[in-house]
């Protein structure tokens, strides 16, 4: 279970910086005029984690052509994050490692699990920064791509 309640829809996510696998920084804020995909998972080099990471990879024309920045997000080490966007073969969507303080970003949006990690969830926030999709997943079920992308075409 999540240590505080989810931030719910309408409400204005808190700018933040986060590393990603390939050591640039990504701000929420940098994002302007374009929505953004939160796509927490749990943990790095597990199955279902992997599943939702390349399905984002996959998608990424579609997420564009919705003027769209997807990115994924674990507690997970930028070295960790690195070997695995590399292992899975995932060039172009930015993965981010939540580490230090660790899970802060999770933990700020009420995601952060009393075990240490995330739960599997996908927020878009919109162009003026504030939440319009919130979804929490079963910690074993990869999230409907499909649903993601009828949300953004609104």
């Amino acid at each position: 279970m999540a240590e505080k309640k989810m931030l719910q829809k309408g409400k204005r996510v808190k700018d933040f910086k986060l590393t990603d696998q390939n050591g640039r920084d990504f701000r929420l804020t940098a994002c302007k005029g374009k929505k953004v995909l939160l796509s927490f998972h749990p943990l790095a080099w597990t199955p279902v984690c992997a599943l939702q990471m390349k399905s984002l990879e996959r998608n990424k024309k579609a997420f564009d052509k919705f003027k769209t920045v997807a990115v994924g997000l674990s507690v997970d080490s930028v070295p960790c994050k690195a070997a695995w966007a590399k292992s899975l073969k995932i060039r172009k969507t930015r993965i981010l490692a939540d580490f230090w303080p660790h899970g802060a970003v999770a933990k700020s949006l009420g995601l952060l699990r009393t075990e240490g990690f995330s739960e599997r969830a996908n927020i878009i926030v919109d162009e003026a920064g504030k939440v319009m999709f919130v979804k929490v997943y079963p910690i074993k079920q990869v999230p409907d791509i499909k649903e993601i992308l009828a949300a953004l075409k609104g």
